[in-house]
Formats: structure tokens, C-alpha cells, sequence
């Protein structure tokens, strides 16, 4: 009889992201420590500059390709941008090509800002929870558009990207170490059965969010709660693109506000349109709106001079919002409501919007929350339920009115969910 034999599987396979044309060293560096660990490397080379041919497993002319060009194309673009641009749209579709046809369990890359734009765009293209390791000369100062929402674990370098010393080859290697320990331990995320929640706040509404979160977490659901200091509200808003989504509870709106008047948490002008286009129940509350996130007090009186203001910490400073950041955030939150394709309501608590709006707060006005309403009232389409509440936010009632709304929604789609 023949000998019947165990098929073993294949070690995890890790994407490095790494150009030979500047990064030989650190590239074969990574590359041994990565194979050390136990798992497999396919080693991604967005190299431009003319080199000797490449011994990565996705090649420079592989990226150009992709874009319908050669390396002698890209290079005679003779500006770094426009090349940059020509090498990570390849770089994505390559990776993403073989991810297909073998899965990738983790990605590391190496770069400076060039590198660093490369590598992340590429990591943002995979899903969540695929380990993703970025070493970077950028990882100490402005990262955010580098990790934006992404879950993207960034290491600083400390020296510059050039060769090995005792500094960079012990970044190389912790950061190398943990990128394949990840990748040795992953599985592929997989949805919950249960319909998905997503509700927004910070620390000044959490009272008011954990009872919602409690309440539907006995109901059944699962729920994701994203804290809005810019990238938050961005996170969920991408997870309601890629994800079946019940219902989203947007209780912190302080990133519209920021966003509409130059505070620290903008999240740009597309927060909060992802659930609203697709037809996803929406029930808003104005959390947070109360102030603007500014920096240290001496810049923050410069920027909005004049207001009331509360030292949070060092770093940040809330800034009370007036009458006219009320009425502006009401005409843009009904425009946008005015484009949904699907159930929106409106919660307003007349006693106040955050902890530091209350009687126990630091920027208190009893009279705000009315003007609000009353803009609101003005500016909403007739079909859009506004429930003009006379509580607090955090005050248990105001969480159960919304907890009513939402209930019946969340019910429905599991029902229709199980629907055969």
C-alpha cells in the first residue's frame, strides 16, 4: 500500500515592502530576520532608480506594468510625485493580486515620507486586523496621513533609512520580530452573526454611550464604539462601506464641528455620509458640539479669541462654541440628511451636550441648546424626526429614547438577515 503522508501547510507568508534601489542592506536584514522567525517573505520592490534587476518576488517593471508602462516610462516622468504616484497604484494591485492567489498574513514596509506613502497606502488596501508594521522616519512627528483609520502599527526609526548601525538594526529587528509573530497568530477576521452597532462619542458623552452600548449589546447586537478625536468618526464611516451594518447611534459630532471651524478633530467634510448614502438607519445626537478642540490655551485664544475656555490638558484645549457655529452646523447636517437614502432621526437634549456643557461643567450655557434646536428645526426636511428632548445627554432617559428608536431597526435587519 502506499505510504499516505500529512500535507503540511506552508508557512505564513509576509509582504515586505522595501526598495533595493536605496534599502539593499535593510532589505536583506528584514528579509533574514522575517525568515528566522518561521515565516515566508514576498519581498515587494518599488524601486525607480536604474539598478541592477531586481530579486524581489514583485518586481519594479511588474508595478509599471499594471499602470501600462515601463520602468523607462516611469522614470522619464522626472518628478518624484507623479513616479510615486505610477508605483503605488502597481504596488497595490500587485499586492493585492497575490493575496489572491496566496494569502498574505502580514505586511511590513521601510521607508521615509516617499516609502512611508507607499507602504501604508498599500497596508490601507488590505482589512482590518491583517498585521501591518510600518518603520518610518515620519513615525515621531505627523502620522496621520499615514495611518489615517487604518490599524497600522508605525515604529520610529531614530536614525535616517541608510544602512545598518547599532540603532537601526535593533528597530529592524524588533520591528521585523513582531511583524512575523503577528503574522504567525493570524486568522482572518470574521464577521459576527449578530447585526452591527456603531455608535461615536468621547469621555464628556460616555455615560450616555454605554447605556446605548449595554442596551443593545443585551438585544443581541455587536457593537463598535469609535472615540471622535479626527480619525474615529473616518474608522467607522469605513467600516460601514465594507461591513453590513444594522444601524449607526452618531451621538459625537465634534469632528463636523471641528471641520466647519477649524478645530484640532476635523475629519473632513465625507464624515458621517458614509451610513447616510447607504441607506443605513442613522440617529443623530449633537454630542460634543458644545466646544471646538483647540490647541495649548495661548494659541487657542489667538485662533478663537474672546470665547470660554477649558484647559482639558497641555495639549488641548475645549473652546465654547457660539451661536453661529450652531446655526452652521446645523444648515450642513441638514444637507446632508436632505441626500439619505435611507431612515434618519434627530436627537437634541435641551440641558446640554457634553459633561462640560452641564452644571457640573466648565463651559456651561443653558440658552445654547435651544438655538440649536430651533436652527435644526428650521433647516431639516419635514420627514426627518427631530425629538427636542428636555434632559441632558448623559442623562439616563435621553440614552433611552434613542435606545426605543433604534431597537425596531435593529430587529428588522436581523430578521431580515435570517430571512433564507
Amino acid at each position: 500500500m502506499p505510504t499516505i503522508t500529512a500535507k503540511t501547510m506552508p508557512p505564513p507568508a509576509v509582504l515586505m515592502i522595501v526598495t533595493l534601489d536605496t534599502k539593499a542592506q535593510e532589505a536583506a536584514f528584514v528579509r533574514e530576520t522575517l525568515e528566522a522567525a518561521g515565516v515566508r517573505v514576498v519581498h515587494l520592490d518599488a524601486s525607480v532608480r536604474a539598478t541592477a534587476p531586481s530579486t524581489a518576488e514583485i518586481t519594479p517593471e511588474e508595478l509599471a506594468a499594471t499602470q501600462g508602462m515601463s520602468m523607462d516610462d516611469v522614470r522619464a516622468l522626472k518628478h518624484e510625485g507623479k513616479c510615486l504616484s505610477v508605483m503605488m497604484a502597481g504596488a497595490v494591485q500587485c499586492a493585492l493580486a497575490w493575496n489572491k492567489r496566496d494569502p498574505l498574513a502580514g505586511i511590513i514596509a521601510i521607508g521615509g515620507s516617499m516609502g512611508s506613502s507607499l507602504g501604508t497606502t498599500v497596508m490601507k488596501a488590505f482589512p482590518y486586523g491583517v498585521p501591518k508594521v510600518m518603520v518610518s522616519t515620519m513615525a515621531s512627528g505627523f502620522t496621520v496621513p499615514f495611518v489615517g483609520s487604518a490599524d497600522i502599527a508605525m515604529f520610529n526609526s531614530v536614525c535616517d533609512i541608510a544602512g545598518l548601525n547599532s540603532i537601526s538594526r535593533g528597530v529592524y529587528l524588533n520591528a521585523a520580530t513582531a511583524a512575523a509573530a503577528m503574522a504567525l497568530r493570524y486568522t482572518p477576521v470574521v464577521a459576527e452573526t449578530k447585526p452591527l452597532v456603531a455608535i461615536t462619542t468621547l469621555s464628556t458623552t460616555d455615560r450616555c454611550s454605554v447605556r446605548i452600548r449595554r442596551a443593545l449589546t443585551e438585544h443581541g447586537c455587536e457593537v463598535m464604539v469609535f472615540h471622535t478625536l479626527g480619525t474615529g468618526g473616518p474608522a467607522m464611516d469605513q467600516i460601514i462601506s465594507e461591513r453590513d451594518v444594522a444601524a449607526v447611534v452618531d451621538l459625537s459630532l465634534v469632528e463636523i464641528n471641528d471641520t466647519l471651524h477649524g478645530g484640532l478633530a476635523s475629519a473632513g467634510l465625507q464624515r458621517a455620509r458614509a451610513a447616510l448614502n447607504k441607506g443605513v438607519p442613522t440617529f443623530f445626537a449633537p454630542g460634543n458640539i458644545d466646544f471646538i478642540v483647540a490647541g495649548p490655551l495661548a494659541g487657542a485664544e489667538v485662533q478663537f479669541p474672546g470665547r470660554r475656555y477649558h484647559v482639558h490638558n497641555p495639549a488641548l484645549t475645549a473652546v465654547r462654541s457660539n451661536e453661529q457655529d450652531f446655526r452652521d452646523m446645523a444648515a450642513h447636517m441638514a444637507e446632508m440628511i436632505r441626500a439619505a437614502r435611507g431612515p434618519v432621526q434627530f436627537f437634541v437634549p435641551l440641558q446640554g451636550f457634553s459633561a462640560h456643557d452641564s452644571t457640573e461643567g466648565h463651559l456651561h450655557d443653558p440658552v445654547m441648546p435651544a438655538v440649536f434646536a430651533d436652527a435644526l428645526r428650521a433647516a431639516l426636511p419635514p420627514n426627518v424626526p427631530l425629538h427636542v428632548l428636555d434632559q441632558h445627554i448623559n442623562d439616563p432617559a435621553f440614552a433611552d429614547a434613542i435606545i426605543a428608536e433604534v431597537l425596531p431597526y435593529v430587529t428588522a435587519h436581523a430578521a431580515k438577515r435570517a430571512t433564507p
